[in-house]
């Protein structure tokens, strides 16, 4: 892997490491998926990984989750830490998730009503005051760009909005764990372009709050979001840098100027 600087596009040049990567490598059944990855990601910053289909992105995420406990056929080796600590090391794997959000390309919508999407996890983690609920229900739709329009229809179904409304229940259903992490896989497959937007305006607050990792098909999303951006192809890191920086052409590889250039992916 091509060892990137950190960025200073939005003055996180000095914050803490949130997550490291040590020689990542992933398989499936014996196939190697993602090999040798080496990143740090800092807090409060959006890290942009982009790259064409079967890169090993959303591998990369469910590692850093380890949603490989729930498929047997996946193997990760190699060194994930999480403020410092091993997350292999970890014993309670549940309480890692807690504090790691994650969306998903296409809304998972619970069977829930609206208000109940957002407060499971609160109620979960032992919050049972309705006031309390109240607040973190509102809270959370207010920052996913949501409260605005479902605000008088808390007691319907979530699966009966829209596909983008859908979505940032989904996000505020993610920020009701208060995360310190916040993984995104491709949101915005299945949402129109004005939604799209709105979205992105909601992760331009939050990177004041959480550490966001942004995986996007959409070159022009990472160039709009991430301080940073990482370029995935056939199961390699190929480099690391500046987001502004790759996009202007600074780059150590052709591979990387040519996918941001629109030449193959």
């Amino acid at each position: 892997m091509v060892a990137g600087s950190i960025a200073s596009a939005h003055g996180r040049e000095d914050s803490p490491v949130k997550l490291e990567i040590d020689d990542l490598s992933i398989g499936y059944g014996g196939q190697t998926i993602l090999d040798n990855v080496n990143l740090s990601i800092r807090e409060h910053e959006i890290f942009g990984i982009i790259g064409p289909a079967n890169a090993g992105k959303t591998s990369f995420l469910k590692a850093l989750n380890r949603m490989d406990m729930f498929n047997s056929s996946m193997q990760v080796d190699g060194t994930i830490r999480f403020n410092g600590r091993d997350i292999k090391a970890l014993r309670n794997v549940y309480a890692l998730r807690s504090r790691i959000g994650v969306v998903f390309p296409l809304p998972v919508g619970l069977p829930l009503t609206v208000y109940d999407n957002v407060a499971m996890a609160p109620r979960l983690a032992g919050t049972t005051k309705k006031a309390e609920l109240d607040v973190i229900v509102e809270r959370c739709l207010t920052r996913a760009a949501l409260w605005d329009e479902v605000k008088d229809r808390l007691k319907s179904l979530g699966s009966l909005l829209s596909g983008g409304q859908q979505q940032r229940l989904t996000i505020a259903r993610a920020l009701s764990q208060n995360p310190e992490l916040l993984m995104l896989d491709e949101f915005s497959i299945a949402v129109d372009p004005v939604t799209t937007m709105r979205i992105e305006d909601v992760l331009k607050e939050l990177r004041n709050e959480i550490t966001i990792i942004l995986v996007t098909n959409l070159v022009q999303q990472a160039r709009r979001l991430a301080d940073r951006t990482a370029f995935f192809l056939g199961g390699e890191c190929v480099e690391v840098g500046p987001t502004e920086q790759l996009f202007q052409g600074d780059v150590k590889d052709q591979r990387t100027r040519d996918y941001i250039a629109g030449r193959f992916g």
